[in-house]
């Protein structure tokens, strides 16, 4: 039993290291929001049913053969190398980010642990040295399923999770219905949310102390924690992201902040999978607008058919921004885009005087999340020259068309865009750059039926643009993108499939020129390598 027990220790190892990777999967996967992190399962199948822990079929059947005194050793040394390996491995792989050790994951990791600790009384309380083999194929086959045994953690928690929920709701709603003097702006969309936010806020910082939700808080948890830990008294407009995957998501959001005042970016095709249709996008995105008060104002993008064609349910004011569309009460004309930055000229609409801008922004995009600030300020009562200094004082947002420096490399830093179109915008960006040009991408997932022909489109444009060099990140995953380049005849000999995204800036250091501007554009919500 004493030697059984201490050649567990590096089978244990190996289990904490794979209940670890399973943690960080669902955190990253919402906690399976939306069946998230069963969908990961389905996409790395490799990675969950054919790895490391396979280990334990060949020990088991030389356990039927081989002393166990021996054996005990065999299973112990072949484990620490099981270790080392899977250890190895994890560290070699590209993090969107960190698992993050909150307060949700520390309880999983009680229920987790005590789902286990009942595989270790059973072992204990049936003890017999002619099966140990079978006990170590117990265990061994307990940590094959630990992506499960994980999941299964997560649904034992729900009712936990929802009266943890509940709680700190009554908190964040007690204290954001004592914030008199405090205005909320909500910000959705199917892409643009982020960006939006930023710029919005920044914009109304000339005049205002504009509070924007932190980082990507844009769930109703996320909201809650804001309220509760982050925003103060001294906040006269609160923004706030609103993010979703499912219709009614939206409408949660605004149950715990109550916009006065609501903006939409752009209606697509992002999480279209769980989403089911476009019509459940554009219903849940409009939840925001149907949630503002009669005295609120509600700002739509001109330029999306989407927006304009919808019926909305309630009586507000409802003003308009655009690029294209003239007839919209915000227009921004002679665009121009460099590698620099963007200026344009602002016409409102009653107002035939044009106002200039000029951001160090990128890409047309921008200039729409610069249109709804620029409104929503004036509509506010600032000034147009402060407006203008406004639009000047705002930065880039990470991972957003942020344009950087990597030693001799210019890096536009655009991996958490996983749109269609901001896809497109983040090409025709890298193809105005003076120099050589690379972009590295996976390509885009979670738009179901019309993922194919997204990521086909995606590598038209690559072409389009004349880009350099073309790193794809994953042969299966970019094949329909490689298939837009062929499809445009781009030259094979420029076009790189890489398995792992970690090999790319070798690649990268090899093919860059004097001026090289390398485009790292769409993220995965996952670790993804092939």
């Amino acid at each position: 039993m004493k030697s059984f027990t201490v050649t567990l220790i590096p089978i244990f190892i190996f289990l904490i290291l794979k209940v670890k990777k399973a943690f960080h999967m669902l955190q990253q996967n919402w906690y399976n929001d939306g069946n998230r992190y069963i969908r990961w399962i389905g996409r790395n199948i490799r990675k969950v049913f054919f790895y490391y822990d396979l280990v334990i079929i060949p020990l088991f059947i030389m356990g039927i053969f081989i002393p166990m005194e021996y054996m005990v050793y065999v299973y112990c040394i072949t484990y620490l190398f099981v270790d080392y390996f899977y250890h190895k491995s994890i560290k070699k792989e590209q993090l969107k980010k960190p698992l993050v050790f909150t307060n949700r994951i520390k309880r999983l990791t009680i229920t987790v642990s005590l789902l286990y600790i009942m595989v270790l009384f059973y072992i204990y309380y049936t003890f017999d040295l002619d099966t140990i083999n079978i006990y170590y194929l117990i265990i061994g086959f307990s940590i094959y399923l630990s992506y499960f045994i994980v999941l299964l953690a997560n649904t034992i928690n729900k009712p936990i999770e929802h009266l943890v929920f509940l709680h700190f709701k009554r908190q964040a709603l007690k204290k954001i219905s004592e914030m008199n003097h405090m205005e909320v702006i909500g910000i959705t969309g199917s892409y643009g949310k982020t960006s939006s936010k930023n710029i919005v806020s920044e914009i109304l910082n000339v005049k205002y102390n504009a509070f924007p939700s932190p980082k990507n808080f844009n769930t109703p948890y996320g909201l809650i924690n804001t309220i509760n830990n982050y925003i103060d008294k001294f906040s006269d407009y609160f923004v706030a992201e609103m993010g979703a995957t499912k219709v009614g998501q939206i409408k949660d959001c605004t149950d715990i902040v109550h916009p006065k005042y609501g903006i939409i970016t752009k209606i697509g095709e992002a999480h279209l999978e769980s989403y089911g249709s476009k019509k459940n996008i554009e219903n849940t995105k409009f939840e925001l607008i149907e949630a503002l008060p009669k005295d609120g104002l509600g700002i739509l993008n001109g330029d999306d058919q989407v927006q304009m064609k919808h019926k909305i349910k309630n009586k507000v004011k409802i003003m308009t921004i655009g690029i294209d569309n003239e007839n919209v009460d915000a227009r921004a004309i002679n665009i121009k885009c460099t590698h620099k930055g963007t200026e344009f000229d602002v016409v409102f609409k009653g107002d035939k005087k044009k106002y200039h801008f000029e951001s160090v922004l990128l890409g047309k995009n921008n200039v729409y999340n610069l249109l709804t600030g620029i409104l929503l300020g004036k509509y506010l009562g600032i000034s147009i020259d402060r407006l203008e200094l406004g639009v000047r004082n705002v930065r880039p947002v990470e991972h957003r068309l942020e344009l950087k420096k990597h030693g001799s490399l210019s890096i536009i830093d655009d991996a958490y865009n996983s749109n269609p179109e901001g896809s497109k915008m983040a090409v025709e960006v890298l193809g105005i750059m003076p120099g050589k040009t690379i972009i590295v991408t996976p390509g885009m997932i979670e738009l179901g039926e019309l993922q194919y022909e997204a990521n086909f489109n995606f590598g038209t444009y690559i072409a389009d643009n004349k880009i350099d060099e073309v790193i794809l990140i994953g042969e299966k995953q970019t094949k329909p993108i490689l298939d837009g380049l062929k499809k445009k005849k781009y030259d094979k000999e420029h076009i790189h499939i890489l398995n792992d995204v970690k090999d790319a800036f070798p690649l990268i250091n090899k093919l860059q020129g004097k001026d090289t501007f390398v485009l790292l554009e769409n993220d995965l919500p996952d670790i993804f390598n092939e």
